[in-house]
């Protein structure tokens, strides 16, 4: 029970009220609303709680939201085609502008950009904010990465440089928890769990997961079959740069012999997709890869690529300061171009008056 007290005019007299006027009813308590209320010595406002309107679990909540995003995993089976952007700055700023300019996913990349597990946290809560699914590319493929990145609770998680099958299955197994896998367990307090408040994650996080080799050698061309048809690898993503590198090619990517290898090696992933569980006819592994100048995303769907990532965000802002300083260079004015220009006036007159 609270009380307000007023310090009425000597003038004014106290009077007892009989019966309120207008009575206001709210979900958690009752207002006794009274006009003109400096007449009155005190006012008491009568509070009574429902503990029916209070969850007792926040758990409760979170799994009666309604209109829950659909995953990677989902859209992939239904048929979609993914448009990503990697984000090798792992800057915040930069993948919440990538999330808010409506891509599919991005991937942050801690394989060649220059941050770890904290910075990538950073960026997956920006992207969160941007309602956007995060990829991490782990450096390496070995369980003490995959077992901190999973933690902060990404989407998916790409692993570089898989050769065999052998590799493929260590990696699946690393996403696992025992007995199927050798995850560690820290889901209590993890934010992939919404540090614990999610009940549900245990049931989930393997079924909702994408796991995604990439193939970037000409030994994991060879076994890339094999590789796409491992339990648990939902897509198989090229790496045309450290094929042609693996190739003797690594200052020529669009080399023939490279783009040779790399249908070769679409080819035996697109096998893989078996007698068809989903909507587009397939059950194994989905075809990722990175469109290059000579290989555009146009040039890539039609051949079977449902993930393709566009572009990096540290290349796009190259690309506009180089242009931006180019374009400023190349309408440079002279000393004696100045001389020549006529400046109206009149007009200068009426921007500054408006």
């Amino acid at each position: 029970m609270a009380t307000l007290t007023f310090s009425p005019s000597p003038s004014l007299q106290p009077k007892t009220l009989k019966t309120p006027k207008h009575t206001l009813h709210f979900t958690h308590k009752t207002l006794t609303h009274i006009p003109n209320p400096t007449k009155f010595q005190s006012l008491t406002f009568l509070t009574k709680p429902h503990k029916t309107l209070i969850k007792s679990k926040i758990s409760d909540i979170l799994e009666t939201t309604p209109n829950t995003p659909q995953t990677l995993k989902s859209r992939l089976k239904n048929g979609e085609t993914l448009y990503g952007l990697f984000l090798m700055s792992n800057s915040p700023t930069l993948a919440e502008i990538a999330g808010l300019s409506g891509y599919d996913y991005v991937v942050v990349d801690l394989e060649h950009g220059p941050g770890g597990i904290s910075d990538a946290l950073a960026c997956l809560r920006a992207l969160a904010a941007a309602n956007t699914p995060a990829i991490i590319r782990i450096p390496d493929p070995e369980p003490m990465w995959v077992k901190k990145a999973l933690d902060i609770g990404p989407q998916g998680i790409m692993f570089p440089m898989i050769d065999s099958q052998k590799m493929a299955k260590k990696a699946v197994s690393y996403c696992r928890y025992p007995p199927n896998g050798i995850r560690g367990a820290a889901h209590s307090v993890v934010r992939a769990s919404g540090y614990g408040i999610d009940n549900g994650y245990l049931s989930n996080c393997e079924d909702e997961l994408l796991i995604m080799c990439q193939v970037e050698s000409e030994e994991g061309v060879k076994k890339i079959e094999e590789i796409a048809a491992v339990d648990g690898v939902d897509c198989v993503q090229m790496g045309p740069l450290d094929l042609s590198a693996s190739m003797g090619y690594l200052w020529d990517p669009g080399n023939k012999k490279v783009k040779e290898m790399l249908r070769t090696a679409e080819k035996g992933v697109l096998k893989t997709r078996g007698k068809g569980k989903d909507k587009d006819g397939g059950g194994g592994a989905y075809l990722g890869g990175f469109a290059m100048p000579f290989d555009t995303p146009e040039d890539m769907r039609p051949r079977g690529y449902h993930m393709i990532s566009g572009a990096v965000d540290i290349a796009m802002f190259r690309n506009a300061c180089v242009e931006d300083v180019k374009r400023f260079k190349s309408k440079a004015v002279s000393n004696d171009d100045l001389d020549s220009i006529e400046i109206d006036k009149d007009s200068e007159e009426k921007y500054w008056s408006e």
